[in-house]
């Protein structure tokens, strides 16, 4: 998954210079912000000069998945505040797809935090050469910003193998979102989740969840 991060981040990096940022702003927002997704989105708002109210607004709806991973992270494991606090702020889409796998759940608290040090290591480095890169490259180059969009569906593909057999959770989560889509576009991020949460409570209190051997 690190190697994975490091052609992510070299996107990352080249779109940030490529957009008329200078290159130290890939670095900071992978070290300070680090949220994946949303620091795609804030390169164009930080272009267009957008209001602190509008940016944080999308930094809420774009981010509140994190509420629904929490419910299951390990973070029981993780022994210290400091590390506890570090292991929160680092939970990325990636980390909380590879803990929720069946095996790392005899990981000890020492693997998750290292797992998640050296995912950030990998994205912030490998956007700070992006970035150093596309300083000198002439032109724009077409299709970055399709780069993360194409490492989730590489997530939710290894997710459906790992849980063979659970086809209805991903169609859950298609139905989810089409009815967000259509019921509330303006907020269909955070829509689609409360809808596939609703959904995956009502399937585990009817007891037609999926069965495990």
């Amino acid at each position: 998954m690190g190697l994975g991060l490091v052609p992510l981040g070299l996107a990352f990096g080249l779109l940030v210079t490529q957009s008329g940022l200078d290159w130290w702003w890939a670095t900071a927002f992978t070290t300070v912000i680090y949220a994946g997704s949303f620091e795609f989105l804030l390169i164009g708002l930080v272009v267009a000069v957008a209001p602190l109210a509008t940016v944080a607004l999308t930094a809420f709806l774009v981010n509140i998945r994190h509420v629904f991973y929490a419910l299951s992270f390990p973070l029981d494991r993780v022994k210290g505040r400091a590390a506890k606090a570090y292991s929160t702020f680092a939970l990325t889409d990636e980390a909380y797809a590879l803990t929720a796998g069946g095996r790392a759940r005899t990981w000890p608290g020492r693997r998750v935090l290292w797992l998640q040090l050296f995912m950030q290591l990998y994205w912030a480095g490998a956007a700070t050469v992006g970035a150093l890169l596309g300083s000198f490259l002439p032109g724009t180059v077409k299709g970055l910003d399709f780069a993360l969009t194409a490492l989730f569906a590489v997530l939710a593909l290894d997710a459906l193998r790992d849980r063979r057999g659970d086809l209805p959770t991903p169609l859950l989560a298609l139905l989810a979102a089409l009815a967000a889509r259509v019921l509330f576009p303006g907020q269909m991020l955070l829509a689609s989740f409360v809808l596939f949460t609703a959904g995956l409570l009502a399937r585990h209190l009817t007891g037609r969840g999926p069965r495990r051997a």
